[in-house]
């Protein structure tokens, strides 16, 4: 369950010391190949931080050796330094890793707007790299977290072909808040022992992410750092069915899409707002992200008031088609809204257990999608107050 669980990839996770807390903060993974071939989604935000400027340029060649990620600083809006900062890291690891630091794609994550301390992560890519291990994918998985609570980790591994042999499809992802689509969500690394050119896993993680990370929506603020990479050691050497190589990317993103909501800053509710019987895919997900997106819908969630006017208000608000005497919608199996109406009595809806399903049915079609949200509560607020202090 990690991702070092496929082939031909070893990590580590250190303690480099940018965390005032004392926990590892540093984490390094290496593809030994014999393949090298890689992909990647970032953050479609304007003021993307410098380690997302430096490995958009190293992905550009669908080549990646080895990546650096670092929690305790985003190294975000610190200008020349800050992409200076990043070049010395890959650096740093191509000297003691004997590769390219061109090969060599970095992440940071934390607060934004403070100089990465490189007196500290620089013998930290040294420790790492000393401590890779082939099981190292869960001392990566820890080292990356911030406000974090548990590891994120997921795998799959593909049916036995004729010969038996089989392809595994491991990853690892940190995030807690700033969870909002924009290409990617948060910090994600996922790897796969299967044969897979660039252009292939280029399309399979698009494919993946648009129905996962872009769907995991925990407050609606889009991070600078985000990224999502793919990388490929070919080390099973077996060339799999494209279509099952996206089921199995796509099942091991949605499984940390959950995570990441699961372990949202503050949350009490897992909340899935799908939208049924939309006229088109899009109307159905600009639909259940409208409602995700309502703090009124997301406190009363909180508060544990099945309050069904703060769903209407919010489909109202998008350019979907329905007929607003129309529209159905049910929280946790209960139609508290019939035909734009007083449907079942609120009463009826228990709101005591952690998830939570929201369906509007707009009876305009075929299409559905799901959101993934959580609810808006006190504690959120207090830990986003303090996060700088």
């Amino acid at each position: 369950m990690s991702v070092t669980k496929a082939h031909g990839f070893r990590a580590a996770g250190v303690t480099a010391g940018l965390k005032a807390s004392g926990k590892p903060d540093l984490a390094l993974l290496v593809n030994d190949g014999p393949d090298h071939h890689a992909a990647a989604v970032f953050t479609s935000n304007r003021v993307a931080a410098a380690p997302v400027h430096w490995s958009r340029q190293v992905l550009a060649d669908g080549r990646v050796d080895a990546v650096v990620l670092n929690s305790g600083g985003a190294n975000a809006c610190t200008g020349p330094q800050g992409f200076q900062n990043t070049h010395t890291t890959a650096e740093k690891a191509a000297d003691v890793l004997g590769l390219s630091a061109t090969d060599i794609a970095v992440c940071s994550t934390g607060l934004i707007g403070e100089q990465l301390p490189m007196d500290k992560i620089l013998p930290g890519v040294e420790a790492a790299a000393a401590a890779l291990a082939d099981d190292g994918g869960a001392a990566a998985a820890g080292a990356i977290m911030t406000t974090d609570t548990v590891r994120k980790e997921a795998a799959w591994t593909s049916a036995p072909n004729a010969d038996g042999g089989t392809y595994t499809i491991g990853g690892m992802a940190k995030g807690a808040g700033m969870l909002a689509p924009g290409l990617a969500t948060m910090l994600v690394v996922i790897t796969t022992d299967a044969e897979v050119g660039a252009d292939g896993l280029d399309a399979a993680l698009r494919d993946a992410v648009a129905v996962t990370f872009n769907r995991a929506d925990s407050d609606g603020c889009m991070s600078t750092n985000d990224t999502v990479l793919l990388l490929a050691s070919g080390a099973t050497g077996l060339y799999p069915d494209m279509d099952e190589f996206t089921r199995g990317l796509t099942e091991v993103c949605a499984t940390l899409a959950r995570a990441l909501i699961a372990d949202a800053e503050g949350a009490n509710h897992d909340i899935a707002v799908t939208t049924l019987n939309a006229a088109s895919e899009r109307d159905a997900e600009i639909v259940s992200r409208a409602v995700a997106r309502s703090n009124l819908f997301k406190t009363a969630i909180f508060g544990k008031d099945p309050n069904w006017g703060r769903v209407l208000s919010a489909v109202g608000t998008t350019d979907a088609q329905f007929d607003p005497d129309e529209l159905n919608v049910s929280i946790n199996g209960v139609q508290v809204c019939r035909r734009g109406g007083i449907g079942d009595s609120r009463d009826l809806v228990d709101l005591q257990a952690r998830e939570v399903t929201v369906e509007i049915d707009l009876r305009a079609g075929d299409a559905t999608a799901t959101i993934w949200t959580n609810d808006l509560t006190h504690a959120y607020v207090e830990e986003n107050s303090a996060y700088s202090s």
